[in-house]
């Protein structure tokens, strides 16, 4: 029975998505939802799981809502289904009224049966009591750490969708993130369910990812060298600020850097063009605030940049998860500084919400920190905050170049003397020139150039005292008080260090890219031996055809699909249907056209072929 169960899921899967398998995960979430269970899913970006909403909905006799963040989102799912044949229908905002209309009458008439609406849209009274008039039998929730006030997204707009069971008690709900803690699946449940999903968490390792933390001293510089050593592929630098995504993607297009600035400050039409040539070309480096990615199924974004600390793990892990949808091996890099430490705080202490969830914001930073100065491996410290442990994973920078450990404690006495010697009333800035002997105005007219701690490390540079500085801060040993305006202070920990009962080690910043990925993570070897000058040629007509219908590239045809063509090289019904990626709609739009493409290639490829060995031969005779 279940075997039968299974082997009807695969046929659809092909029938309707192209593929011949399931991904990790998967099938579970599917059985869940077409046996009437309410499930809470947790899989890592880039695992498929709008599939797994969006198979049982064509599936089930009944109707589905499928609630999304944000209006690209909705477009490019919904692009997608219609690209493989579904009838599915979208309302929102950036669509006409005479287009909405249109989609609400093609879904209330049974034209479709999956509707895309935003939350805000949806809890509407009017569409609510048109929907209960309707055979709705499932809501999907995309981005589901958004109804959380525990996530690290949190949208007052979501949290109305909490009263959707009430409203419709008997039907299943299906809420999807790629990223949440436990007590944030607690959450989405409780509010979503009552409390009754089946959670489920698939696991956040991302193999195909490396990771990098780099200490921030020059960041123009640093990210103008990471980025051209990456030219011609796609990627994401993220900026904490508006000003400083348009700083940097203007030093990055002084320097032949094709780089696109995006944040809310962008009129509507500059964000929707940028993103479009984001989505549609090869080599664009799109600088942006994290009001860009939500949604983004580029599949082959081969790096993301953060530029600043971001704001807490889930976020880190979310936005670096948009590099190597597809699979292959991809890179990220952190630039942290005290700076970021102290700017991240100051944004936590001056928002809303109460102390409780102020004090869960700074826990949640303050792991942050813990990563970026592990000297252990990286993978295994960014997972272990999803309680999931790993082995080492062999491709960190810390994995590389295992980091160099060096005790600190005199030039740690040296920062500890100045802050209590001054009163704990100064910033980090101050501190390092009063350590370093400046005789600066402020210094001088404060008579601080009389405390035995002013010139104690004169010998040291003045980066060497910020990222001493930024360690004990990480380590707890001193505080940033932002109530006395970024003060630096000294906590419980600091007097063992100053009595010397005990010692500081630190480790020495050296700055070292993660290698490549090792091959093993990638499916890279499934196409080994694929010819890349007609993998060329097909992705010139993927092209035109995505060209001529508005829609990115991959939506036509991925690149997985495109390389196992130049591979196997199909020619016949049976074999272009046997490629992973193509359905029945696809084989019915695209069949006659990449076949002729495949085929006179190969005449070319005959043409050209001059049998070597055969002339050699009749030479000699």
């Amino acid at each position: 029975m279940i075997e039968n169960r299974e082997k009807h899921l695969k046929h659809n899967l092909k029938q309707v998505f192209g593929y011949d398998t399931f991904r990790s995960g998967q099938l579970e979430v599917i059985d869940h939802l077409l046996n009437g269970h309410d499930v809470v899913s947790i899989m890592p970006t880039g695992a498929g799981k709008s599939l797994c909403f969006q198979l049982p909905a064509l599936l089930h006799n009944f109707q589905t809502i499928i609630v999304s963040p944000l209006v690209a989102l909705m477009n490019d799912q919904t692009a997608a289904l219609k690209g493989v044949g579904v009838d599915v229908e979208l309302i929102h905002s950036g669509r006409s009224y005479q287009d909405n209309a249109t989609a609400w009458r093609s879904f209330a008439s049974g034209g479709a049966k999956m509707l895309y609406l935003s939350p805000e849209r949806l809890m509407q009274e009017r569409m609510l009591a048109a929907l209960q008039a309707q055979k709705i039998g499932m809501f999907v929730i995309d981005e589901a750490h958004c109804i959380s006030k525990w996530g690290a997204g949190f949208r007052p707009d979501y949290e109305a969708l909490s009263r959707l069971k009430d409203l419709f008690p008997n039907v299943i709900i299906g809420a999807f993130t790629a990223t949440a803690d436990h007590a944030t699946r607690i959450d989405i449940s409780e509010k979503l369910t009552k409390g009754r999903a089946n959670i489920i968490v698939k696991g956040f390792d991302r193999p195909n990812l490396s990771l990098v933390v780099n200490a921030k001293k020059n960041l123009k510089a640093d990210l103008l060298s990471y980025v051209s050593k990456r030219a011609g592929q796609s990627g994401i630098v993220y900026c904490l600020s508006r000003r400083e995504t348009d700083d940097i993607t203007t030093f990055l297009r002084e320097q032949g850097i094709n780089a696109l600035a995006y944040h809310a400050g962008k009129s509507m039409e500059f964000r929707t063009a940028a993103q479009k040539r984001f989505m549609s070309e090869d080599n664009i480096v799109m600088v942006a605030t994290i009001a860009f990615g939500m949604g983004i199924d580029k599949p082959d974004i081969r790096f993301v940049v953060h530029a600043s600390l971001p704001a807490s793990v889930e976020a880190f892990y979310q936005e670096i998860g948009r590099a190597g949808r597809d699979g292959m091996p991809s890179d990220t890099a952190l630039f942290y500084g005290l700076s970021d430490l102290i700017k991240r705080q100051r944004m936590i202490f001056e928002g809303d919400g109460t102390e409780q969830f102020k004090l869960l914001e700074y826990r949640r930073l303050e792991y942050l920190i813990g990563y970026c100065e592990t000297v252990k491996c990286r993978k295994a410290a960014l997972l272990s905050y999803f309680d999931e442990e790993s082995e080492p994973c062999g491709h960190c920078d810390n994995c590389i170049n295992p980091p160099i450990v060096v005790e600190y404690t005199a030039q740690a006495r040296m920062v500890l003397e100045a802050v209590e010697q001054t009163g704990q009333f100064f910033g980090a800035s101050y501190i390092i020139d009063l350590v370093r002997g400046a005789e600066t105005s402020k210094i001088i007219e404060k008579k601080h150039h009389d405390l035995t701690a002013f010139g104690a490390g004169k010998s040291y540079t003045k980066s060497f005292f910020q990222t001493l500085i930024r360690q004990l801060v990480s380590s707890g040993i001193l505080k940033v008080n932002l109530e006395k305006y970024g003060a630096i202070q000294l906590t419980r920990k600091a007097a063992a260090i100053g009595a010397g009962t005990e010692l500081f080690f630190g480790r020495s910043d050296i700055e070292i890219e993660a290698a490549a990925v090792p091959k093993k993570v990638s499916d890279s070897s499934r196409f080994k031996g694929y010819n890349p000058a007609l993998f060329q040629v097909l992705k010139v007509a993927r092209l035109t055809i995505a060209q001529q219908k508005d829609v990115p590239a991959y939506m036509i045809f991925s690149d997985s699909t495109l390389k196992e063509m130049a591979l196997r090289q199909p020619v016949t019904e049976q074999e272009f249907l046997s490629i992973n990626g193509i359905g029945r709609q696809k084989f019915k739009e695209y069949f006659e056209r990449f076949t002729a493409i495949i085929q006179d290639w190969q005449k070319t490829e005959s043409a050209s072929f001059t049998p070597h060995r055969q002339d050699s031969l009749s030479d000699g005779l």
